[in-house]
């Protein structure tokens, strides 16, 4: 069945599957901070996913170098099994900036395991080269896997880039389906869960095409900005700045790009529905987006369109919230005709027969 995803790629829905492998890379320059975060998600929680708890999923065996038990060679058989196309079907997960290995004078800038062969380590992108045209689906984990992240910003020696620079943008898997990226620095847990899930679903052949934007982001959980679902954003509208750290406010001044920042930190929170950097008066620096950090630095500074959008709320803000304090104070007191003498009385008559 043909699919058509928002940004007008055709695909071809797999085919149900009963059984799938997870291989989940973490050998990108990354801190694995993406693999710690999916230990906190809670819908779904990464137990319940391995451990058959969601009906309708197929079997999930999931390979992280992070969570595994096993080690050395018992590990890596899996991922050797995968290239020789040994271990199907599989989702490959990569977490870590991709490298450029042809800049080096020498030896690497990543690697996972050792070829028994040559004996010299296997780089990241020979895993990726491996693996991805095999896979079923590709997943990028973290803001270093979508979009490089800090390990590529400007000036950086090892010329790193995100998933889809290194596959291509117009890149499928082997069952017509894109990157999926999940952004995040690190990435949400749940966003993650919820994307794993969702393709899982789909593998399953019980889930439509996943929809995704043109920086291959799931648009249901990366269709608004941070500013949609703060808890500030009613002070921004208001032109009511805090001018320092503490304050309730809006935070934008003191450097806060949530405006024009893709994200749903601030309304999901982090764990249990509790925390998002500005819910608990953290700026939002961006992490989400293709353009960081160089497009969001330096940071804590106040953001160039800020200046002119937050000077043009403060003309009218100042009188909305005078209009709003004449409002609130008539509503503050109950009607007069609840009290009309000194007999406490609400215009209650009893009926008579």
């Amino acid at each position: 069945m043909t699919e058509v995803v928002p940004y007008g790629r055709k695909t071809q829905t797999p085919s149900p599957v009963s059984e799938v492998h997870i291989l989940w890379m973490t050998s990108g320059l990354s801190c694995d901070g993406d693999s710690v975060s999916i230990t906190a998600a809670m819908q779904p929680s990464i137990e319940d996913v391995v451990m058959g708890a969601i009906p309708g999923l197929p079997k999930v065996h999931l390979h992280n170098p992070v969570l595994a038990y096993e080690n050395g060679g018992d590990f890596l058989k899996f991922w050797h099994m995968a290239a020789e196309g040994k271990l199907e079907p599989f989702v490959l997960v990569v977490e870590g900036s991709i490298p450029n290995e042809s800049i080096k004078k020498e030896g690497y800038w990543a690697a996972f395991g050792t070829d028994e062969a040559t004996g010299q380590p296997i780089t990241t992108n020979t895993w990726i080269d491996r693996l991805a045209p095999k896979a079923l689906a590709v997943v990028a984990a973290g803001t270093c896997a979508t979009y490089g992240g800090i390990h590529a910003m400007e000036g950086n020696p090892t010329g790193c880039m995100g998933l889809a620079d290194y596959l291509g943008w117009k890149w499928k898997s082997k069952a017509g389906l894109p990157i999926v990226n999940v952004p995040g620095c690190p990435v949400q847990p749940d966003n993650f869960m919820e994307t794993l899930l969702y393709l899982l679903y789909q593998v399953a052949g019980l889930a439509p095409m996943i929809p995704l934007d043109d920086q291959l982001r799931p648009t249901w959980l990366f269709g608004k900005t941070v500013h949609d679902g703060c808890d500030r954003g009613s002070y921004y509208e208001q032109g009511d700045f805090a001018e320092e750290y503490g304050s309730p406010k809006c935070i934008v001044k003191l450097g806060c790009w949530g405006p024009v920042v893709n994200c749903n930190v601030p309304k999901r929170g982090w764990m249990a529905g509790i925390g998002g950097c500005p819910n608990v008066g953290g700026i939002c620096i961006g992490c989400t987006m293709p353009g960081f950090p160089d497009k969001f630095m330096p940071f804590m500074d106040e953001p160039p369109g800020a200046r002119v959008s937050a000077g043009v709320v403060g003309v009218y803000g100042r009188a909305i919230r005078a209009l709003r304090q004449i409002t609130n104070n008539t509503v503050n007191k109950e009607p007069k005709w609840r009290h009309p003498g000194t007999q406490l009385t609400t215009g209650y008559r009893p009926r008579t027969y």
